[in-house]
């Protein structure tokens, strides 16, 4: 059941959902034309289908392995990477003065979607050498630049982010690991940090390390975490690999799913680093590389949605059980129930990623706060419902072949294995909802407000050519908007009880309002067909969220450990 990237749904979300002609009116990304973008997705296209999705299953059954202190790549992926590599996939969003594309990251995050829809695992490897790359765009010396941009951008040496460690996950100001200055510009770097994804690998030249640690006499807390750039081999005089460097990889967990990524334990014993940005910065500067990667890991899932969902529709094509129209499972109800929930699920989530997307490149193209704003609300809900979408498809996909999907050869359960990861990595989407309430409406929910005004407008444009559906969503937009009100009124006790909900709510609607405009688009097409299956059989989960949300924290907190145990 070969997988094929959904190009003709990005030029659709492009062309008629997120705007992204208003990208391409700046002038940061002129040269960014239709014509050009179509040639790009369509080559990532080819090297999502024909190079990456044959790797997928070799993934799961041949595991990376670790072998004399090397971590030994799956059969094809050293291959698979270098076709990645080669066509300059790696570099998308890079400054093309180190030798990047320097395209918008909204045309990035769908090349990066059809490249995990095809092969989760290899392409989680390059997704995180694009976040160390904006890292250090932003944080680290004109000399690091010289010497790292070139060739991460290349793809001749690959990046990890190194957070956590045992006693320090969620909770990175808890961390141990040490830095000491030499007086020569470089420190002595010792810990140990744990779940590094693609801690090392046999296919790249150099693995650059970017590591959290603490300098001495620094404060408790993220106040006192610096940044540190620690590569696996130290650069000789000519920017080359030279001497290996004091660190490695203690061992790879055994997972669930993910087989494919090396997920590593690995050890600093003195080894050499350089500082990137200040000292006391390092949260800073790594939080340029988190948000990066969370907007990357929703695209994670909503690419894993994908592809379980055309796994399942081949399927439900092709087996014949009981009497249907169709003389297939596609004919019964329920199981065309599955299939138009996994599609209408992974349109909202695909177009609340690229509108987080496009709002950060016109943040980063235009003077306007308000699209910074606008992206930093927007980015855990992409990263949370995209990764949670990419959960629910999966485990849908597996219902769908039936007892079929319990069994490994069918494929099925490779993406819910897969996929199940990214509602935690990255930041746990429970933590990406507490942002969402904490950080994020410190504006006194003008953010959020501002959405909400788009919602109401696009539903006014509406209201003529399909009332129906543009009624329902305008009771859904004025009831977010009460609850927002309340929730900003809050402290943020009760706001964090009643987070996740919330944020689900709120992407619950926004989904109903990408699908509104996609059935103005296409009114008496496939589309306005599906739309309408979201905002009758899928939109109304708001009002209970939202009720849940309106609870508050007493009920839930009355209830004690004691209780739970009982």
């Amino acid at each position: 059941m070969p997988y094929r990237a959904p190009v003709t749904e990005f030029s659709f979300l492009m062309d008629e959902i997120v705007d992204f002609s208003a990208v391409q009116e700046t002038e940061r990304f002129a040269e960014a034309s239709t014509d050009m973008v179509h040639a790009v997705l369509t080559e990532a296209a080819k090297l999502s289908d024909e190079v990456m999705a044959p790797l997928q299953r070799a993934g799961d059954l041949t595991p990376a392995r670790l072998e004399n202190g090397v971590v030994r790549a799956s059969p094809g992926f050293a291959e698979g990477y270098r076709a990645i590599a080669e066509g300059g996939w790696v570099a998308i969003t890079a400054d093309p003065e180190h030798g990047g594309m320097g395209l918008p990251l909204t045309v990035a995050t769908a090349v990066n979607e059809m490249m995990a829809g095809a092969c989760l695992s290899l392409q989680l490897n390059p997704l995180l050498t694009q976040g160390q790359i904006e890292a250090l765009e932003h944080h680290a010396d004109d000399a690091m630049k010289a010497l790292y941009l070139p060739k991460l951008i290349s793809g001749e040496w690959t990046g990890t982010m190194n957070l956590t460690e045992p006693q320090a996950g969620s909770d990175v100001g808890a961390l141990s690991s040490k830095a000491e200055e030499r007086g020569d510009g470089t420190y002595t770097i010792t810990g140990q940090k744990i779940y590094i994804s693609w801690g090392d690998t046999d296919f790249a030249d150099n693995v650059c390390h970017l590591v959290l640690a603490r300098l001495p006499g620094a404060p408790a807390g993220t106040r006192g975490i610096s940044l540190f750039m620690v590569p696996k081999y130290i650069p000789d005089a000519d920017g080359n690999p030279g001497v290996a460097n004091s660190l490695k990889v203690v061992s790879l967990e055994h997972k669930m799913g993910l087989h494919g990524s090396p997920t590593c334990v690995m050890s600093y014993e003195g080894a050499t680093g350089w500082i990137v940005g200040a000292p006391g910065g390092g949260m800073k500067a790594m939080f340029t590389m988190m948000n990066n990667a969370r907007l990357g890991v929703g695209g994670q899932g909503v690419g894993a949605a994908e592809g379980a969902y055309q796994h399942a529709l081949a399927f439900a094509n092709e087996r014949k059980q009981g009497k249907s129209p169709e003389g297939t499972i596609i004919g019964h109800a329920d199981v065309r129930r599955m299939l138009a929930t996994m599609k209408a699920e992974i349109f909202a989530a695909r177009a609340i990623e690229l509108d987080c997307a496009l709002s950060i490149d016109m943040g980063c193209a235009t003077p306007a706060p308000e699209w910074q704003a606008r992206a930093a609300f927007l980015t855990p809900i992409a990263k949370a419902f995209g990764t949670d979408i990419g959960c629910a498809v999966a485990d849908m996909g597996v219902q769908v072949h039936g007892g079929m999907g319990y069994v490994e050869e069918s494929g099925a359960a490779q993406y819910y294995r897969d996929v199940r990861v990214t509602a935690i990595y990255e930041g746990t989407n429970g933590i990406q909802a507490m942002d969402m309430v904490g950080r994020k409406l410190m504006d006194g929910g003008d953010a959020a407000y501002g959405l909400i005004d788009e919602i109401e407008a696009g539903v006014e444009a509406a209201k003529a050519s399909q009332p129906e559906l543009a009624n329902a969503i305008w009771e859904a937009a004025a009831s977010l908007r009460e609850a927002t009100e309340w929730l900003v009124s809050q402290e943020m006790t009760g706001r964090f009880a009643t987070a996740v909900p919330y944020l689900r709510a709120f992407a619950r609607v926004l989904g109903g309002h990408y699908h509104l405009r996609a059935a103005l688009a296409d009114p008496d097409g496939a589309r306005a067909r599906l739309a309408r299956f979201y905002i009758t059989r899928l939109l109304p989960e708001h009002a209970s969220l939202l009720a849940h949300v309106r609870a508050g924290d007493t009920t839930l907190m009355a209830i004690t450990p004691d209780d739970l145990a009982a």
